[in-house]
């Protein structure tokens, strides 16, 4: 008779694939084929990027999506929009879902906009908020936030008193700044979730690092950081702080604007989740995203979870649709499995299924070799 146990399965989404829910399923659903008796504890995670309102919304109790209807895409197509409210009256938002990267049909960095996430969090706080976490990645624009908090009612000005128009290339003409007609932010504050420590400007800030994913030639990518720049010279910011480059520098816009802290989105979506206290009870975790690389282990999801699991001496497994870096852990591939990123991306939930399966066959075989109960 097997030995039953109880597991955690806490991934990130994998990006344009599953979200981290559905990911979570599909793991869970493979181990409980070959382990029915264990108990099984999902936890889909978040680092603020693509996915984090759905990882949220799984976590808390309580948690309700409302829609803000359309708002203005980033690249100024109409995009649907929707918050979450949390108890205690938070509203979550994610930029990936008002004007994130996915939403272009065309790359644009220099026009691209950050407008849609100012007009749902306008929605939230019309609607009772009493405090904001803002979900930062996937951005396509990098513009300061500077588009988001026009749409809250900033008014950026060239030096003949004409607003500028959107998108962080225009910031190179910006002489003043008039925050009279600025939304107050809301009594319990603003929290900005991020899974970088960019500053905004130079060769490690927003422009040069996320710059090209974006569309950004280098030459862009040098107007874009000249832009930033005179952002800050014109508002006094400091450009250093560690993470205000996330989103473009949408999370410089609203420290400077509206006091927002920046917080590890990994950490905050973990303590949201319960994470701690059930791998406090936990024999066995599972995590993953779509590729387990270096950058894993740089305040991402996984990294963050597997460090968990190793203060406690949980046995872990990662599952990714790629594998590009050696660890010391259990690690399966979708690609490996399916033998190819085509048929790993065609039925993606059959190979996380795959894989749940696989996990616990090896987690059965390590019980066997230290002696403990087997069929």
């Amino acid at each position: 008779m097997k030995e039953s146990c109880t597991v955690v399965v806490a991934p990130d989404s994998f990006k344009g694939s599953l979200s981290a829910p559905e990911v979570a399923d599909a793991i869970s659903a493979g181990w409980r084929s070959e382990r029915p008796e264990d108990t099984v504890i999902l936890l889909p995670q978040a680092d603020g990027g693509e996915g984090t309102l759905d990882a949220v919304e799984r976590s808390v109790r309580g948690a309700v999506r409302r829609s803000a209807g359309t708002v203005t895409g980033p690249d100024r197509r109409p995009a649907n929009a929707e918050w979450l409210v949390l108890p205690q009256g938070i509203a979550v938002v994610e930029f990936a879902v008002t004007s994130g990267l996915a939403l272009m049909r065309n790359l644009d960095p220099m026009h691209a906009t950050s407008r849609g996430l100012g007009e749902v969090i306008a929605a939230a706080l019309a609607s009772g908020a009493r405090s904001l976490v803002i979900a930062l990645g996937g951005s396509a624009s990098t513009d300061g936030g500077m588009g988001a908090l026009s749409a809250l009612g900033l008014r950026l000005l060239d030096a003949g008193d004409n607003e500028l128009p959107d998108g962080g290339g225009a910031l190179s003409r910006l002489a003043r700044i008039d925050a009279s007609a600025l939304i107050r932010p809301p009594a319990g504050g603003v929290t900005l979730l991020t899974d970088v420590t960019a500053p905004l400007l130079g060769p490690a800030g927003a422009a040069a690092v996320f710059g090209p994913q974006k569309g950004a030639s280098s030459h862009e990518v040098r107007l874009l950081d000249s832009a930033l720049a005179r952002l800050c010279d014109v508002t006094g910011g400091d450009p250093a702080t560690p993470g205000v480059g996330a989103a473009g520098g949408t999370a410089f816009g609203f420290a400077e604007f509206w006091g927002a802290r920046i917080v590890s989105g990994a950490e905050y979506v973990a303590t949201l989740s319960g994470l701690d206290p059930a791998l406090d009870a936990a024999d066995v975790l599972i995590t993953g995203e779509g590729r387990f690389d270096a950058q894993s282990l740089t305040g991402k999801v996984v990294g963050n979870v597997l460090e968990r699991a190793r203060a406690r001496g949980i046995v872990a497994h990662v599952v990714a649709g790629q594998v590009d870096l050696h660890s010391d852990r259990w690690t399966q591939s979708l690609v490996g499995l399916s033998g190819s990123t085509a048929a790993a991306m065609a039925d993606p939930d059959r190979w996380l299924r795959v894989a749940g399966a696989a996990a616990a066959v090896e987690y059965s075989r390590r019980i066997a070799a230290r002696g403990g109960p087997t069929d």
